[in-house]
């Protein structure tokens, strides 16, 4: 079976496997039945699942299955922040005296795991795991440990070593309310490892923006060229980009693709620089996922919402938006798709493409499909749990 023909689904109430058998996809439930599901993945060179549970009361675990999803054990390598490390979070408040209504109050807070985000893996075998609050987690043994990545968590952008002292004592790093602790804290949902070269990875933050290693994690550096936040009033500052995830093409590594908090942007320069490629009145703006091409990267889909404020779709219609030409030109998919009372929400990680198969889900628990690229549309289920995240595997 090809890896097209198989989805992996992570929900508020478990992880599923949908699979193609006999003209039809079918979802099963295969693991952490009424646990919540941030993530499933399946590593491409151990071929071993990862699941990023969010337990609530009792906290974030990872979990593995070495045959398929038919068992699942907790990872040997729980990640855990080390004793002593700190962030500075900026927590806001309501202030009728500010320009924009807002206020924040700076505190230095001890960090501990609120919540497992995306995993990712390079052709080295290490294993990437982005958290709240703003940690980067990696293993280089397979998973038997994992490591916080110093580099990126004392980064000046941050507030640099808080360790010892106070370091510089203000930080470019806003925060997210995805966290499962209820901290407005910023986190790392994106994790995008270049296939030429497993040294340069690209991670996203909400609240920071896009940042890049090419010596394996040893420095950072922004990428946020070109991005404009519209809505603050430093719309071209290096930091505090709402990126909301990044994908790059496989085959074509220096287009990436994001979807941001202030639109669409573009890259065929491998995130040097980006370009808006809006097209508000299509309603090709604001929303959460992006899915690029597996070889062609100037083709990409999202799934639009209709903004922060409300997060559903544009008038109770859904469509998915495609591209073939880098965002110059925007095409509208509606054939099989519900196109009134239809409210559906999808999440930054529940939007994937694999060799012309497109897959997206909501949190409705509907999961739709196009085997053609997203001329046409088929509903694979209306009754899963809240979906987090889907995947190819």
């Amino acid at each position: 079976m090809s890896l097209s023909s198989k989805l992996l689904i992570g929900t508020r109430k478990g992880t599923f496997i949908v699979e193609k058998s006999g003209g039809t996809w079918q979802p099963r439930l295969v693991g952490h039945a009424g646990g919540g599901v941030n993530f499933v993945a399946r590593d491409p060179h151990s071929g071993r699942l990862w699941a990023l549970l969010g337990h609530g009361h009792w906290g974030a675990k990872l979990s593995h299955s070495n045959d398929d999803g038919a068992t699942w054990t907790d990872a040997p390598a729980q990640i855990k922040y080390p004793d002593g490390a700190r962030f500075i979070a900026q927590d806001m408040y309501e202030d009728a005296s500010s320009e924009f209504g807002v206020g924040w109050k700076i505190s230095t807070k001890p960090a501990t795991l609120q919540k497992l985000w995306v995993i990712g893996f390079g052709s080295d075998g290490a294993i990437w795991v982005g958290t709240i609050p703003g940690g980067l987690f990696v293993s280089r043994d397979g998973g038997a440990s994992f490591e916080l990545n110093r580099p990126l968590w004392d980064h000046e952008s941050r507030g640099g070593d808080l360790w010892s002292g106070e370091g510089k004592g203000e930080t470019k790093w806003f925060g997210t309310p995805a966290s499962e602790g209820g901290d407005f804290a910023p986190g790392i949902h994106s994790i995008s490892v270049d296939p030429r070269d497993p040294n340069r990875v690209l991670v996203a933050v909400s609240t920071a923006g896009v940042i890049e290693t090419t010596d394996g994690g040893q420095t950072w550096r922004s990428r946020n060229k070109g991005m404009a936040m519209d809505h603050t009033p430093e719309p071209e500052a290096e930091w505090g980009h709402d990126t909301h995830f990044i994908d790059l093409c496989p085959g074509q590594p220096d287009c990436v693709w994001q979807q941001n908090h202030a639109g669409v942007f573009f890259s065929d320069d491998g995130a040097a620089t980006w370009k808006a490629v809006n097209a508000k009145e299509q309603g090709v703006y604001f929303g959460f996922p992006v899915a690029t091409h597996d070889t062609d990267g100037k083709t990409a889909w999202l799934v639009p919402g209709h903004s922060d404020q409300q997060r559903m779709t544009i008038g109770g219609g859904l469509f998915v938006a495609r591209t073939k030409d880098g965002g110059q030109t925007w095409e509208k998919l509606t054939q099989g798709l519900p196109q009134s009372g239809a409210y559906d929400v999808v999440y930054r990680h529940a939007l994937a493409q694999k060799g012309g198969v497109v897959a997206f889900g909501s949190t409705t628990g509907n999961l739709y499909l196009s085997e053609d690229g997203g001329d046409t549309w088929i509903t694979a289920s209306n009754n899963l749990p809240p979906i987090y995240s889907v995947r190819f595997g």
